[in-house]
């Protein structure tokens, strides 16, 4: 076989390469990414001269797979680019000291890394895509639970209000068994209990009034940090507080931002395992000043993550808690036109992050 035989041979190769690449990279599923590598580096084993000798490594930020040994003396490398940044790499290793790549070897494997590199922004793509849509759909599912909440709270104030009143009017002007009276003090403790109950579903609606001042959210933290340090020692759960500068200004109420820091950090040490930390943390951004609360518990599930800041969602268990505390916080957070966010952390534990628009 002559030189351009050969040429044509090699150049056939290279062209069957690209195309059963770019045909794996078309039908790849994200979920299967491990298989997709798989295929890629075992296809362009098969568009090298000398396929027997030469081995394929590709490693991205979350997979990585060889088809064999990887010889350190002869390597040819191509860089996975994705959103402008190396992201991972593609090598091609010659076992065979006598062997070497051919020229147009180094293209070939330039090539399979740009399309790789367009599969993974596309999947990055995706998956934002899909993240957006969920919080969209998370946001419109709160709102609508916000209104329906704000209905029934407004409607309910009333009857209660009634109640509570007479009752107390009752036991002024009334002469009472003692039996009697304590039946009335019942009836008045529940009245006052389910009164905070609806003020607590109107501050998840964003509807109790606020009176907005200048304030410096440090004091407020430190103030009700350590206000829980009993709680802390009685929980056997240590805390780090970093706080990262001593003036953060905020246009917020105060008692309703204490009520944030309070109910979150309180959360944190409910899910705290005995001998760990709570991890507090308050600094700015651009436009917000962020508050992180994160424990090292178990985490989130998914239907928690979902429905988290929902009222009377609770994971503690039945009369541990009324599932009002995350929604409270949800409300006053978006009352003062900011965001709350609750995650899985990489290592154990959730975080919720506080953001909330900065002073101009």
């Amino acid at each position: 076989m002559n030189t351009s035989e050969l040429a044509l041979q090699e150049r056939i190769k290279e062209l069957t390469c690209l195309y059963e690449v770019s045909s794996i990279i078309v039908n790849a599923n994200s979920k299967e990414m491990i298989d997709t590598i798989r295929a890629i580096a075992v296809c362009l084993k098969k568009g090298f001269y000398a396929p027997n000798t030469t081995e394929i490594l590709i490693e991205t930020p979350k997979d990585r797979y060889k088809t064999g040994s990887i010889a350190s003396e002869k390597q040819i490398c191509s860089e996975i680019i994705v959103f402008n940044k190396v992201q991972g790499k593609i090598v091609a290793s010659l076992l065979e000291k006598e062997a070497s790549f051919l020229k147009e070897e180094q293209p070939l494997l330039d090539n399979v890394a740009l399309k790789l590199g367009n599969l993974l922004e596309r999947i990055e793509i995706q998956n934002n895509e899909r993240s957006l849509k969920r919080q969209m759909e998370h946001a419109d599912r709160l709102g609508i639970l916000g209104e329906i909440t704000a209905g029934i709270a407004h409607e309910l104030n009333t009857p209660l209000a009634n109640i509570l009143g007479f009752a107390e009017l009752l036991k002024e002007e009334t002469e009472l068994s003692k039996h009697s009276a304590v039946d009335l003090d019942k009836i008045i403790s529940n009245a006052i209990f389910s009164r905070e109950v609806v003020k607590k579903l109107l501050f998840f609606a964003c509807e109790m009034p606020k009176e907005l001042k200048e304030l410096n959210v440090v004091p407020i933290v430190k103030e009700s940090v350590a206000l829980l340090d009993a709680t802390f020692k009685k929980a056997e759960v240590r805390y780090t507080l970093h706080l990262e500068e001593e003036l953060l200004m905020l246009r917020a109420d105060k008692v309703q931002i204490t009520q944030v820091v309070f109910n979150l950090v309180m959360n944190a040490i409910y899910f705290s395992p005995k001998k760990s930390t709570v991890h507090i943390d308050v600094f700015q951004s651009n436009k917000h000043l962020v508050l992180k609360v994160a424990d090292e518990g178990i985490g989130l599930s998914e239907e928690a993550l979902e429905k988290v800041f929902q009222p009377f969602f609770s994971t503690k268990p039945t009369g541990d808690g009324a599932g009002l505390g995350l929604s409270v916080v949800h409300g006053i957070v978006a009352g003062h036109k900011g965001t709350i966010v609750a995650e899985n952390r990489k290592n154990k534990g959730a975080v919720f992050t506080v953001k909330l628009p900065k002073l101009d």
